[in-house]
């Protein structure tokens, strides 16, 4: 086998792409519902992307430095900055190779602006969801000749000679093993976020919320590294999200909070600058006096955000309220009517500009406007954004900065360009390294000949 991948969500890519060149590939997946049960489809399936010809077409300025410079301001210069080269850099051409490569149905994002992007670079899917993106990923795996499935296996060890990668170890539901001989492999099982113990000691702010992610993220990459001598890195970060609609587990969405709508906690109060991020914003909500509140927006803002999957999934299930005043809006949230009133009142007037936002908002799209709408939300963790410590090839790296040859991450396996913490995480952050890395990965792998692997 040239390359074995572990997981069947943005590693996807990295299979294709290495068996495009003709490459023999193997995909092994621990879930049998990955289709639906990953962090690929569960995103958004926004992409980054700086300087593409659908910026270009749409009139916008863009490039990988200022891409760059966008990382390590929201990042407070703490990216890893090899890393964050290497993707800025290599962002408008993964995108193009999505499309016309693997005939991904691309299209910019231009009627959202996301926190932390000076220009609109986001690019996406019709539905605006991963699911789609996905779907299309194993449509075209599984139609390649040169990509085999391993469903529901489990990577369970990683064997080297000499330092470099020999065999995968994988392990049935039953127990039984095979090893699989391969030059080499790209650990894409994404990170340790469904492991609440890890979770607990690495980024306790948020490790009453919801886990919102694959059930498999359990850290097995980092426990193989660790096994191999691999370093690692930014184990504090992760992409948290305040916009979880509570008894419904959909996405509501920040593009409801920067088309002008607001988040108030469980008194009926606004406690900060919503559009600084969904992310660092998760953890805000869950110190609030309840662990959630409710986004409070209009009709306008409803109507612009049907256009994302994971917004009409929540209006679908119910939870979506509507009110003709802030009085009646109080009551069907069952917040206080005085503060509710109030607080609506104070956005509106920052909104025209009358008045300074008390927080330092200054991005509104324009004042709330009766009808009013409002979701119950509750904080949640999506993913952990640390991992082994890889280069700009996607290489596993060793703590003397030595790449274990034959061994790649990506997506949540690898650090990621967040920096550490919450906040720095920008928009397309997660699916970036999932599916950059991934390819930047494969296109290493076979610019290698089977004799540098042979052991």
């Amino acid at each position: 086998m040239d390359l074995v991948v572990a997981g069947a969500g943005g590693g996807l890519a990295g299979a294709l792409r290495a068996a495009e060149a003709g490459l023999e590939v193997l995909v092994i997946e621990a879930s049998e519902n990955f289709r639906r049960g990953n962090n690929t489809s569960m995103s958004t399936a926004m992409i980054p992307g700086a300087g593409t010809r659908w910026q270009r077409e749409a009139g916008l300025e863009d490039s990988p430095e200022l891409f760059l410079s966008d990382v390590m301001a929201k990042t407070g210069g703490q990216a890893d900055a090899v890393l964050s080269e290497a993707l800025t850099d290599f962002s408008a051409e993964l995108v193009t190779w999505l499309a016309e490569g693997l005939d991904l149905p691309v299209e910019l994002a231009p009627d959202i602006s996301y926190p932390g992007h000076s220009v609109t670079r986001c690019h996406t899917v019709p539905s605006r969801t991963g699911a789609e993106m996905l779907d299309h990923l194993i449509t075209r795996a599984r139609q390649h000749p040169n990509i085999d499935f391993l469903v529901p296996a489990r990577l369970t060890t990683v064997r080297t000679h000499q330092g470099r990668v020999c065999s995968a170890i994988a392990e049935y539901p039953d127990g039984s093993t095979e090893e699989i001989p391969t030059r080499a492999l790209l650990l894409a099982c994404n990170g340790y976020g469904a492991d609440s113990h890890a979770v607990r000691e690495l980024m306790p702010e948020i490790a009453d919320a919801v886990y919102h992610g694959g059930e498999h993220s359990r850290g097995d990459a980092l426990r193989i590294g660790a096994e191999l001598g691999a370093a690692t890195g930014y184990l504090d970060a992760y992409q948290g999200h305040a916009a979880l609609a509570r008894g419904a587990g959909t996405l509501v969405g920040w593009a409801t909070i920067m088309h002008g709508g607001v988040l108030v906690d469980t008194r009926g109060l606004r406690f900060g600058d919503e559009t600084v991020g969904y992310s660092e914003y998760a953890a805000a909500l869950a110190a609030r006096p309840g662990s959630g509140g409710w986004i409070v927006f209009d009709q306008r803002v409803h109507e612009l955000c049907l256009a994302f999957g994971d917004y009409r999934d929540t209006v679908a299930q119910g939870v979506v309220l509507t009110a003709q005043d802030p009085t009646e809006l109080a009551q069907a949230c069952g917040l206080p009517v005085e503060a509710l009133t109030d607080t609506l009142e104070r956005a509106a007037h920052s909104a025209k500009g009358d008045v300074s936002d008390e927080f330092g908002r200054s991005n509104w799209e324009a004042p709330l406007r009766p009808p009013y709408r409002a979701v119950r939300v509750e904080p949640a963790l999506f993913h952990t954004q640390g991992g082994l410590v890889v280069d700009g090839h996607a290489r596993v790296l060793r703590k003397d900065d030595s790449p274990i040859t034959g061994l790649y991450a990506s997506g949540g396996a690898a650090i990621g360009i967040s920096g550490h913490g919450a906040g720095g995480y920008l928009a397309g952050n997660g699916l970036l390294p999932a599916l950059g890395l991934a390819v930047l990965a494969a296109d290493h792998c076979r610019g290698l000949s089977p004799a540098q692997h042979k052991s």
